[in-house]
């Protein structure tokens, strides 16, 4: 689909995540989170997965955008914000992250909000979360 074309046809909530490098980028995406790779350049790629997608563009395709000045600091990107993936296994994804020498930033747990979930950093610096629901007990309470 041509870009004008596609630009025009989302709606809702569209996440962009800068990338340093997108096939490494794209790895993460595929190999932890098990995402569909809907299309990708070197520019530029639309990741599917879990009701959801989103959007990577290489850093370089950013060069006009006021962004720019931020882009050359090697602190983690995205801080504050937490990306999550919806009904991802998160022990698989924390396991899958750990062969493959990505940062874990916290290992899969059952929260009190009723979610089992990791924080997985990817190789740019994004936090990713990926979650699934906790079965309630008889009380209707998480364990």
């Amino acid at each position: 689909m041509p870009a004008p074309e596609y630009g025009r046809s989302l709606t809702g909530l569209g996440v962009n995540l800068l990338v340093r490098d997108m096939d490494r980028a794209l790895a993460f995406q595929k190999q932890v989170l098990e995402a569909e790779v809907v299309y990708a350049d070197p520019d530029f790629a639309v990741v599917r997965g879990y009701g959801a997608s989103w959007m990577l563009h290489a850093d370089h395709t950013y060069s006009d955008h006021p962004l720019t000045g931020s882009l050359t600091s090697a602190q983690a990107r995205g801080v504050g914000v937490e990306l999550r993936l919806h009904g991802c296994d998160p022990d698989a994804a924390e396991a899958r992250a750990r062969a493959r020498d990505d940062t874990v930033l916290a290992g899969a747990l059952d929260k009190p909000h009723g979610l089992r979930e990791a924080y997985l950093v990817d190789p740019d610096g994004y936090l990713w979360v990926p979650d699934v629901p906790v079965a309630a007990d008889e009380g209707g309470e998480t364990p």
